[in-house]
């Protein structure tokens, strides 16, 4: 029987998910029911759950955890206090006149708030709501419009300092400096083929991007536009740098470059006159629930983990893969078309705090880089965010697009996107070093190590000669 316990929890998990119940009390609820009928059964070793003790001490003694507050504070004090809109506005002005120029600034922006947000549907919903209504007033094609906006809100899956890549540093167990610089330049690749894309769109048919026209009354000087510009994105934009260099450098740990973040939100709000206590205390009340959350996720995870490793799932899981061929190069292509394909009825966290554990001690064994493949399930993971008609980020579109904008028209706008996903997974695939080209330094030979002492002063070469010489005639003695 005690073979089918495995099996049974993972399946008794899934319908429990499907059912509605929330993920971390269903997490915790399965692992508890099965570590009871594995005790029952005599499966499971009942000294096995103190470990459980020391995984909750680990959970709030990580340093990378309690990077997640702190960006997560920052993300929505920049956003309370309606800098992304100043940016968009700013950044308007100066591409808007040019066909596709509002599309160019909402990837733009999109990228920045992302950046600094590190939620999906935070980034999604606020550029629905600054940058969509415009597009549309200034006849984008709709379909055009609330691709660009899925697809700029999706990028915090990916742009350092990400909420999504701290935990799946978390659940990976890898180096989250390692991840932030692998992820750079990935990152980088798709806000440009983002770009890109919209070019070589706006230039086969630039009557589906109109540029926008200017308000009667206002005139604009290029230099003043370039001033407004610089002032109104190059300081959020630069504090996002400022933190990402601090962690990137080895400067300051994830926690304090995210109180560095903190530290110069608070200034910015006050130097823009927007910060209040209104919107201060409401940054405070979304923080400490979002965060609440992803303790729970954290800890019911874990609990489910222990339980299902001491019934011995982790052999099954291992038995399982051992079916695919063509060693690691199966290996992934298997994990991510199964991502892929769970991702249209999972979301991000259901995959990171169940998933993701299983395969990570086979992903150790086989000699998979995991920092690549880190970020390589993360863009993947991005994706989720995008699948018609299942797609979070879809949704938060929806909720913020007019009726006269249908749904199967945010559907055939997303998939262009979606597409340019696929397509950077498989470069990655291929390609690796992009990713492991910046993520750390190279590993020492430690065969070539060598340490030499300096020869020791002659005094003291001496006596220590005359205390063994001492002690030698001392054991002499006591043996006769």
């Amino acid at each position: 029987m005690a073979e089918w316990l495995p099996p049974a929890m993972f399946a008794c998990l899934v319908i429990t998910l499907f059912a509605g119940f929330p993920v971390a009390f269903s997490l915790a609820a399965v692992a508890g029911a099965f570590g009871i009928v594995g005790i029952l059964t005599g499966s499971f070793d009942t000294p096995f759950l103190e470990a459980m003790e020391f995984r909750i001490q680990g959970v709030f003694n990580n340093d990378n955890l309690l990077a997640i507050p702190l960006l997560v504070f920052m993300g929505m004090l920049l956003e309370r206090t309606g800098i992304a809109e100043d940016m968009f506005v700013a950044l308007n002005r100066l591409f808007g006149r040019t066909p596709g120029g509002l599309a160019y600034t909402a990837i733009v922006v999109g990228a920045a708030l992302s950046a600094i947000t590190g939620f999906v549907s935070a980034s999604v919903i606020a550029m629905g709501l600054i940058a969509l209504p415009v597009m549309l007033r200034t006849g984008y094609d709709a379909r055009l419009a609330t691709g660009v906006i899925a697809a700029a809100g999706t990028l915090a899956q990916i742009i350092p300092p990400s909420l999504v890549l701290i935990v799946l540093a978390e659940q990976l167990d890898v180096s989250l400096i390692d991840i932030y610089r692998g992820a750079l330049l990935p990152s980088t690749l798709l806000i440009c083929a983002y770009l890109a894309y919209v070019f070589f769109v706006t230039w086969r048919n630039p009557k589906l991007a109109p540029p926008a026209m200017t308000p009667a009354g206002q005139v604009w000087t290029r230099p003043k536009v370039w001033l407004q510009a610089v002032l109104a994105a190059g300081l959020p934009l630069g504090l996002v740098l400022l933190v990402l260099a601090s962690i990137y450098f080895g400067v300051a740990t994830p926690s304090e470059g995210g109180a560095i973040g903190v530290t110069g939100a608070l200034l910015l709000g006050l130097a823009k006159g927007k910060l209040n206590g209104r919107n201060l205390r409401q940054t405070m009340d979304v923080t400490g629930i979002l965060v609440s959350c992803i303790i729970f996720l954290l800890l019911g995870a874990s609990f489910f983990t222990l339980v299902f490793r001491g019934l011995n799932g982790h052999l099954w899981v291992e038995s399982l893969f051992k079916l695919i061929p063509a060693g690691q190069v199966g290996f992934i292509i298997f994990i991510n078309v199964a991502i892929f394909l769970l991702a249209f009825f999972l979301d991000f966290f259901e995959i990171a705090f169940i998933v993701l554990p299983l395969i990570e001690p086979i992903a150790r064994k086989m000699g998979i880089d995991m920092v690549w493949l880190t970020v390589l399930l993360a863009v993947n993971l991005q994706t989720s965010f995008m699948h018609p008609p299942f797609g979070i980020a879809l949704y938060n579109v929806r909720s913020v697009t007019p009726s006269s904008v249908r749904t199967t028209q945010i559907y055939w706008g997303a998939i262009p996107f979606l597409l340019i996903q696929l397509l950077m997974v498989m470069l990655l695939i291929v390609a690796p070093q992009v990713v492991t080209k910046n993520a750390s330094t190279p590993p020492v030979n430690t065969n070539n190590i060598q340490i030499e002492l300096p020869p020791l002063p002659l005094p003291l070469q001496n006596s220590r000669r005359e205390e063994d010489l001492a002690c030698t005639k001392q054991f002499t003695f006591r043996r006769a």
